[in-house]
């Protein structure tokens, strides 16, 4: 069973706009496609340190895999952990169906009645 703070680790990789847009690019590629830090410099527009730092946080998630060629890795999206995260996503949003939205509960919006 996974802990909340793996789930937490997953959730906080995916927050960051620049990480998304990497795993854009990165899912756009055929599967034995991969790409290198400086052809997703160039696609992102960042440095390559900016790069290399958010590839950290998504391999470090689990979320992208690196495979050396030569003296470049080259990086492709981890597909199993992709459907990890739409399963989690379900898990969260089917957990909130079950407990029932405690704002609903109370309808806020009406005003004291005099």
């Amino acid at each position: 069973m996974e802990s909340i703070e793996q789930k937490a680790a997953i959730f906080n990789a995916l927050a960051d706009p620049t990480r998304l847009r990497l795993l854009m690019s990165l899912c756009n590629q055929k599967e034995p496609d991969a790409l290198c830090v400086s052809a997703l410099t160039g696609l992102l527009g960042i440095s390559q340190p900016a790069v290399s730092q958010h590839l950290r946080i998504l391999r470090s998630a689990g979320l992208v895999k690196g495979e050396r060629r030569g003296y470049h890795i080259h990086y492709s999206i981890e597909s199993e952990a992709i459907k990890h995260c739409q399963e989690l996503m379900a898990e969260f949003v089917s957990s909130g169906k079950q407990a029932g939205d405690p704002c609903l509960k109370c309808d806020r919006r009406k005003s004291p009645k005099s």
